[in-house]
């Protein structure tokens, strides 16, 4: 029981995480870089694939899909652990393809994101690899 907990745990803070970044990607300015300067450029600027492919859309795109990304992870994994427990606990794909995916996004956070996101990131990695142990005795 407390492996379920924690691997709910683990998921709701992914979840939560991806649909936060999704809301400040879409809805609002906080990912917007300060010089207002840089804004003009990146919308000014195509990427090297096409001309036609402006480097603020690309940056928006990217933003917006690695968010929902992540919320499909954390509520896929939360759908699976509040109500598939016995299917999910059976799966090691699943349960190391969530432990090896959120421990790289702690990696990228620990390397180029703010250290709010990654202590966030790393409970979530804990829960999941303790829920896994437990899983496993």
């Amino acid at each position: 029981m407390i492996a379920q907990y924690l691997w709910e745990t683990g998921s709701a803070i992914i979840g939560l995480m991806g649909l936060s970044h999704l809301r400040a990607t879409l809805w609002t300015n906080k990912l917007f870089p300060r010089n207002e300067k840089l804004i003009e450029e990146m919308r000014d600027s195509s990427l090297l694939i096409s001309e036609k492919l402006m480097m603020w859309k690309s940056w928006i795109g990217f933003n917006a899909t690695h968010s929902s990304g992540t919320a499909f992870i954390g509520i896929g994994n939360f759908y699976l652990a509040l109500n598939c427990f016995v299917f999910l606990r059976s799966s090691q794909f699943l349960l190391l393809l969530t432990i090896l995916t959120v421990g790289f996004y702690v990696w990228v956070a620990w390397k180029y994101w703010l250290s709010v996101v990654l202590i966030m990131l790393s409970v979530a990695w804990v829960c999941f690899i303790v829920a896994y142990i437990l899983m496993l005795i």
